[in-house]
């Protein structure tokens, strides 16, 4: 008898930053590159406040700034 789950599986991803641009790696390898221009919350942010991120269902979202990425 198969067994079903309602729980979403947790895809991780992982974020950088580099030459004034975000940079979102999923799981698979597949990699999104955003130009920092684009979230001013992000581009004059303190290191802590851009490590400090979940993942959401849509996107990333950057707890201290309150400010969400799709991808």
């Amino acid at each position: 008898m198969p067994l079903f789950t309602s729980r979403k599986q947790e895809k991780k991803v992982k974020v950088t930053f580099s030459n004034g641009l975000l940079f979102i790696e999923r799981e698979g390898g597949k990699q999104q590159v955003f130009p920092l221009e684009f979230f001013p919350k992000l581009m004059n942010a303190t290191d802590g406040e851009r490590e400090d991120w979940t993942q959401t269902d849509k996107g990333i979202h950057f707890n201290q700034l309150d400010l969400d990425v799709s991808i």
